[in-house]
């Protein structure tokens, strides 16, 4: 078995990998994840997708990958055939790809949220030193959820909500939602896994890749809402869905903003997508949430979302970068 960079590689030689991937989301997850392995054949076939191959006897049987952003490190995805022996090639792939992180000098963070398909990645990930958030992916049958007697795919009156409004999500609601973001996680463990929460510029980001970018699927403004007060641009939550697969949506973001949370209003903004997806024949709604967020799970499991895979958020710091955050903290 050799490992080699990634960039030595055509797409051709791992496109066996890629049809197998595509087809274990499809099927574990409900997820057509076709448009993201598109991309990963642009780049790799560009010679231009940062990190390494394991070849056995010339034939591709797992890959990683990995992206810079700033001051950290992206592991983008790790995913080993079934047919060679996952568990030692996965080591192997991460040790590489961690090896080669770590030596960049201006990166002091790496942040891994890998979905394993055959393969734990838990144990070698504490192995290499990091902080570990187990998560839990989490579906919703649409067909078994009682229908709403006032359903018919418009928001409900805002005169439910307390006086608060509730919209559908509209493009000049990416500064407040990013403020929302912000606000709402500052001191919520799903900041520590992804520090882009933890500012407002960080937080703009990633509304962008959510929203604009096919990684998480096609956007749906119909299915995301956001909630405000009366005469006020400020949001007090907002959940935001994209489509995956058809007749598939995903949650990729839901919060409210601390103050108006324990009211019901997380739960009202669920039930919200679901009616929107509902009145558009979507089939299932799925989501993932923090093991630990022991409030956000019983909530989902109160509307009908089991849980259909777990796996593990990571974040590694090196000592420099975490001494300095010790000190502004």
């Amino acid at each position: 078995m050799t490992i080699v960079d990634l960039r030595q590689l055509s797409s051709r030689q791992i496109e066996p990998l890629l049809t197998e991937e595509a087809q274990r989301w499809r099927e574990e997850l409900r997820w057509d994840y076709r448009a993201s392995l598109d991309l990963i054949r642009k780049f790799v076939e560009a010679r231009s997708l940062a990190g390494c191959a394991a070849l056995e006897n010339g034939e591709a049987a797992g890959y990683a990958f990995y992206v810079i952003e700033e001051h950290k490190g992206l592991l983008g995805g790790l995913y080993v055939s079934p047919r060679f022996p996952q568990m030692v090639l996965a080591t192997k792939l991460l040790t590489s790809t961690l090896e080669t992180l770590r030596a960049v000098p201006y990166v002091g963070r790496i942040e891994a949220q890998l979905v394993p398909f055959g393969c734990e990645f838990d144990a070698a990930l504490a192995r290499q030193g990091f902080r570990l958030y187990p998560r839990q992916f989490m579906l919703l049958d649409l067909a078994r959820v009682a229908p709403n007697p006032s359903e018919n795919g418009k928001p409900p009156n805002s005169n439910e909500l307390s006086g608060l409004r509730l919209e559908e999500w509209s493009d000049r609601y990416f500064t407040p939602c990013a403020r929302l973001i912000q606000l709402a996680y500052a001191d919520h463990m799903d900041g520590e896994i992804n520090d882009q929460y933890r500012s407002e510029e960080g937080a703009l980001k990633f509304l962008k890749n959510i929203i604009m970018l096919p990684g998480c699927g096609q956007f749906q403004e119909h299915a995301s809402f956001v909630l405000r007060a009366p005469h006020s641009h400020e949001l007090v939550g907002v959940v935001l869905t994209s489509a995956v697969a058809p007749g598939v949506g995903h949650t990729t973001q839901i919060c409210v903003m601390p103050g108006y949370q324990r009211h019901g209003l997380g739960r009202r903004l669920i039930q919200a997508t679901i009616q929107a997806l509902r009145a558009r024949r979507f089939t299932a709604l799925s989501l993932t949430v923090t093991a630990a967020n022991e409030r956000a799970v019983g909530l989902y499991a109160s509307l009908g979302f089991a849980q259909i895979k777990t796996f593990t958020a990571g974040v590694w710091q090196a000592p420099e970068a975490s001494s300095r955050s010790s000190l502004f903290a």
